[in-house]
């Protein structure tokens, strides 16, 4: 393995920690196919190097990921392009969430639709204070992935969930710790080194015994992860078909 991406930078540590950083700095980082697609491909790498014990998830620039590309976006005209789109974004979660190595996430800047869902599947997601997140998704007629339908409300109750999923509010990093989704808040400075300082922390751990804590973690709430996945797909799906979507996608 290379380590070699298009839209991805992946770098190695002395320490065993390898960051994976979104690099598409000209457009905040926002979602096209080949970053999707690569996402899943960077942390299926990373998992599977010797090397590599503790993965740190960042964007280059002012974003840690500004949701989906609104000059890139091709709208999938049938089901089957849908589904795939679709497959591929859970194919994401599913590397970073099931992936055998614990996940670091330094979010700074904007969080937006699937970057918030991409920071939310992280173990140990660490905010700078200026970053901010938020889902546009269902004011677009479209819906969310990442398995936030489980794990969100797992972490915020089903009441703020709603508000969060539903609403579209924008939050600051303080408010999303105040409520869990953020594990610390430092300063925009001091991002980077506190998401070294608990990777490396991570990294010295015995393998073994990181690896199964994370797998059963996971395990426990497998099954709901799972459904959650599924049900999102078929939801997203559905919105992608439904001709109000493209409406008002050209309006956002």
């Amino acid at each position: 393995m290379d380590f070699t991406y298009d839209t991805i930078r992946s770098t190695m540590t002395g320490d065993g920690v390898r960051t994976i950083a979104l690099n598409r700095r000209e457009s905040l980082n926002a979602m096209n196919r080949r970053l999707i697609d690569e996402v899943a491909i960077a942390f299926d790498d990373a998992n599977r190097d010797p090397q590599t014990r503790a993965i740190i998830f960042t964007g280059e620039g002012r974003a840690f990921c500004a949701g989906d590309d609104r000059h890139e976006h091709v709208h999938p005209e049938t089901e089957t392009d849908a589904r795939d789109l679709v497959d591929a974004i859970q194919r994401a979660t599913v590397a970073i969430v099931f992936g055998a190595k614990p996940v670091v996430g330094a979010i700074n800047g904007w969080a937006v639709g699937g970057g918030f869902e991409w920071a939310i599947n992280c173990d140990f997601p660490i905010w700078a204070e200026s970053a901010k997140g938020f889902f546009p998704e269902v004011s677009l007629n479209l819906f969310v992935t990442g398995a936030v339908t489980s794990l969100l409300p797992a972490i915020v109750g089903p009441l703020k969930a709603r508000e969060m999923l539903l609403l579209g509010q924008r939050y600051s990093a303080a408010e999303l710790h105040d409520c869990g989704v953020a594990w610390k808040v430092v300063a925009d400075t001091e991002l980077q080194d506190e998401a070294a300082k608990v990777a490396a922390q991570l990294a010295k751990l015995p393998t073994l015994s990181v690896r199964a804590m994370k797998r059963v973690l996971n395990q426990a709430t497998a099954g709901a992860l799972h459904r959650a996945l599924d049900l999102e797909t078929e939801a997203t799906v559905a919105g992608f078909l439904d001709p109000e979507t493209t409406r008002l996608l050209k309006q956002f």
